[in-house]
């Protein structure tokens, strides 16, 4: 796998990994607005935009531990952050949500 093939699977975890983050913040103004099923529905359609992204990072993760080289890319860093931080948005999301529900 070259450089630039691992350049846009980079963007391609950002991408996803964006649109999750932007589903989750939604979902938390949802539950303020005591809307508790449209913020369920951005929390599940965070979740497979989260899935896309995880697929792509699995994919390459596999290829890797079958012995291709796969070079260093700031962007597939890059996307790994998203991944990271979209996924601990969503869980933090979960929780002030729940807490919104008891309020």
């Amino acid at each position: 796998m070259d450089k630039e093939q691992l350049t846009l699977l980079g963007f391609e975890i950002v991408a996803y990994a964006g649109d999750a983050r932007s589903k989750f913040l939604e979902a938390l103004d949802a539950a303020k607005n005591g809307e508790y099923d449209k913020a369920e529905q951005l929390i599940a359609s965070g979740d497979e935009c989260l899935n896309k992204a995880h697929s792509v990072q699995t994919d390459l993760l596999s290829k890797e531990a079958a012995g291709k080289n796969i070079e260093f890319s700031v962007t597939l860093m890059h996307g790994q952050d998203h991944l990271m931080t979209a996924i601990l948005l969503r869980d933090l999301m979960k929780h002030i949500i729940a807490l919104y529900k008891k309020g």
